[in-house]
């Protein structure tokens, strides 16, 4: 056995031994979330973790790809990327050299679902950093020159996309997956609509976004939770309540089976399939997660040993279907030398087609679900990756309660259900490729 699949087998006997879960809280407080709301209506959550000397702040907005147009395209991430380079008191050089003096850092950007400002810090100066996170959040000054250049260098990074073989083929696949859906165009924005945003466009963006209704400020780490909400009230308190935004409700079209060839600079050849999965509350997520598992998801999957393993046909391969407050997306993809390009695409389609047809055995279903909740256990370790947990649940409305729900219905995967949920989203899917341009 070569080093990498012992390592990756070492991996999993820890996965289902539970040697990798996270440890359990000493006490019945300790580890528990709490949960306030302002007089304002902002949500504040709460974790104390005595045991890590980093504190860890999210806090989300209810902004993002999912409340664009094709018109706004990237304003969220582009304001996201502002307000952390200045503020009315502090420039973006000031901004980082005042987290790093507390041992930590801090940024923001925004997603398909959230936008979100993260910051962390040594458990001692956790006051100090939500003081400068609340600065950041509501005192940006959105300079004009800096403006222009993150624009600049947003234009840059769109272009760069366009000329990377996965890069290409998976926007062109989530553009025809999704349409004039939001979650069609990357968080970076369109080139056409990133050309009219301005300072002017970005501080109305602020305006009509940054309202305590679609703020939720998340802390993980040794704290205390009167304390954390008494200091929040102070800095957020006074925030005036107004409408939250409504999002983007835009259906995506239909499922097809289209296909699509890029000629695009590169050595290998990017084949990608997908198309529409469940969304965070479809009962069929949990068997969704499994597909993809099954097929993509590490060492031990379909994908890697027929197709990479035993057929030599992919450089690299994985199936993917993040969670998406509505609907998600699945994806398979397989990286191949161009001269195996036809046999790789119908070698991946056969995968895809074998999971509708035949049942998974029991050691597949229950290696998934290991390597599945194993995994999550594992992102879950750090007070950061806590914090972004609670955030982006309380976001999309379901609660940090939700991943408890998740992982029950997980364990409750039958193999009718795999097969099930595969015959209802793998049976239509849509094909790119992207080949070197000759």
């Amino acid at each position: 056995m070569s080093p990498r699949r012992l390592a990756a087998s070492l991996l999993l006997a820890l996965i289902l031994a539970g040697s990798l879960a996270p440890p359990r809280p000493a006490s019945a407080a300790e580890g528990a979330v709490t949960r306030t709301k302002l007089g304002n209506g902002m949500i504040v959550l709460v974790r104390e973790n005595a045991t890590a000397p980093i504190v860890a702040i999210s806090l989300m907005v209810r902004m993002g790809t999912r409340w664009e147009t094709r018109q706004n395209a990237g304003a969220s991430n582009f304001l996201q990327l502002m307000v952390v380079r200045g503020t009315t008191s502090l420039d973006g050089t000031q901004i980082a050299s005042a987290a790093d003096r507390m041992g930590g850092s801090i940024d923001a950007y925004a997603d398909a679902d959230y936008a979100e400002i993260p910051a962390t810090a040594l458990s001692r100066y956790w006051g100090e950093m939500l003081d400068l996170v609340a600065d950041v959040a509501l005192r940006p000054s959105i300079p004009e020159d800096t403006a222009r250049a993150v624009r600049d260098f947003l234009a840059r990074q769109i272009r760069n996309r366009a000329e990377k073989p996965y890069d290409a083929a998976f926007d062109a696949l989530m553009a025809r997956t999704y349409g004039d859906n939001p979650y069609a165009w990357d968080p970076m924005g369109l080139k056409e609509s990133l050309e009219r945003l301005d300072r002017a466009t970005l501080l109305a963006h602020y305006r009509r976004f940054y309202v305590p209704g679609a703020m939720v400020l998340a802390v993980s780490g040794k704290v205390k939770t009167a304390d954390v909400v008494a200091r929040a009230e102070r800095l957020f308190g006074a925030l005036q309540a107004g409408p939250v935004p409504a999002p983007n409700a835009t259906p995506p079209p239909a499922p097809a089976s289209d296909r699509a060839v890029l000629r695009v600079p590169g050595a290998q050849a990017q084949i990608l399939m997908g198309g529409l999965a469940p969304s965070l509350t479809d009962p069929d997520l949990a068997p969704m997660k499994v597909v993809s598992t099954v097929l993509g998801g590490g060492l031990a999957s379909r994908f890697f040993s027929e197709l990479r393993d035993k057929q030599g046909l992919a450089y690299t391969t994985a199936a993917r279907e993040p969670m998406r407050v509505t609907t998600g997306y699945f994806l398979a993809m397989l990286g191949t030398a161009p001269a195996n390009k036809e046999k790789a695409e119908a070698a991946l389609r056969e995968q895809l087609e074998r999971i509708q047809r035949e049942a998974v055995s029991d050691e597949e279903l229950r290696v998934a679900k290991a390597y599945l909740l194993g995994s999550l256990a594992m992102d879950r370790r750090t007070n950061a990756r806590q914090a972004w947990y609670m955030a982006s649940l309380e976001v999309a409305g379901v609660g940090h309660e939700f991943l408890d729900r998740y992982v029950a219905q997980v364990k409750a995967v039958t193999k009718a259900d795999v097969q099930r949920a595969a015959q209802r989203y793998l049976a239509t899917v849509r094909t790119v490729v992207a080949e070197p341009a000759p």
